[in-house]
């Protein structure tokens, strides 16, 4: 029997798009013969993945944990919304995303992890997946935040199951109050998030480049009104206070209240509480958000296939 080296598999990987412990099987079957373990893989369905994989994938689910103060976000994306419905995906973005926890968020120590009672990677249950479901599925992205002085806060809109949904948002609150006081200040900051979805947690964390750029759009729209250049800096100077309003967390108007800024909220919560309590940070994921989704003709996508 051939010797199944790491090269050999990693050949037969890339040409089935098949996970590593897949290939090794398939090498190990067929006594180390490429095509035979092409041909191995194919029977089995796993060399499918391959051909999924230029496939848009904009559908899927947004999943969160939490657990002793830390918290992270996942997305996972695929074809279709029907695949958001199926309980072994859903079970799968469960999972990574307590894996996530573990690996503060890392998206490549993510993939990397081994993936619970498969004996394959995080990386390889995915692709093993679609070989299995039959859609593209991408692990996108991933986002973490601690608290080690307070708690992690989540929220998900649209469940589609405990956790999993279409938008998530995680919020960190340092704080010595109690924990039970500050779940549910953190779940209503995150429901918050969720609706207003803020760009920035201060206005000094504000991106520079964007805050310029917003700067320079302002200064062009009051130099047009003719006024004095006095009246003019004024002028981008309160619209540039609008803005902070728009996408600052801390600037905003609550939507629990519909009145009081955030900071405000948070300072008359910490009253209840007993104990200071500060926001240190957030993080939002909308399903599919960034991804050019594109409008489907399905008349043309049968006259192709008739065609090729």
């Amino acid at each position: 029997m051939a010797e199944i080296t790491a090269s050999l598999v990693k050949q037969l990987r890339e040409k089935t798009g098949a996970g590593m412990m897949d290939c090794k099987k398939a090498l190990t079957e067929t006594s180390g013969d490429i095509e035979g373990a092409v041909d191995w893989l194919r029977t089995k369905g796993l060399a499918a993945a391959a051909k999924k994989a230029g496939r848009l994938a904009a559908e899927g689910l947004v999943g969160v944990a939490v657990k002793d103060g830390k918290g992270a976000m996942v997305e996972v994306n695929a074809e279709t919304d029907f695949v958001a419905r199926n309980e072994s995906f859903q079970d799968f973005v469960a999972r990574v995303a307590e894996i996530a926890v573990d690996a503060e968020g890392d998206l490549e120590r993510v993939k990397a992890a081994p993936y619970p009672g498969s004996g394959r990677t995080v990386e390889e249950e995915l692709t093993h997946m679609i070989a299995t479901i039959g859609e593209n599925m991408s692990l996108r992205r991933a986002a973490y935040l601690a608290g080690p002085e307070g708690v992690v806060a989540r929220y998900v809109h649209n469940q589609a199951a405990p956790d999993l949904g279409k938008i998530g948002v995680l919020v960190a609150l340092r704080s010595k109050g109690a924990a039970d006081k500050l779940d549910v200040l953190g779940k209503q900051l995150a429901m918050h998030v969720a609706a207003a979805n803020p760009q920035a947690l201060t206005i000094d964390s504000l991106d520079a480049a964007q805050l310029e750029r917003e700067r320079q759009v302002l200064r062009e729209q009051a130099s047009a009104s003719g006024k004095p250049e006095e009246i003019v800096a004024k002028m981008v100077e309160g619209r540039l206070r609008k803005y902070y309003e728009e996408v600052v967390l801390l600037e905003q108007t609550y939507v629990i209240d519909g009145e009081s800024k955030v900071a405000k909220a948070v300072e008359a919560a910490a009253k209840d509480i007993g104990a200071a309590v500060e926001v240190t940070g957030f993080a939002r994921f909308a399903l599919g958000e960034g991804i050019e989704k594109r409008e489907s003709d399905f008349a043309a996508e049968v006259a192709a296939q008739l065609a090729g």
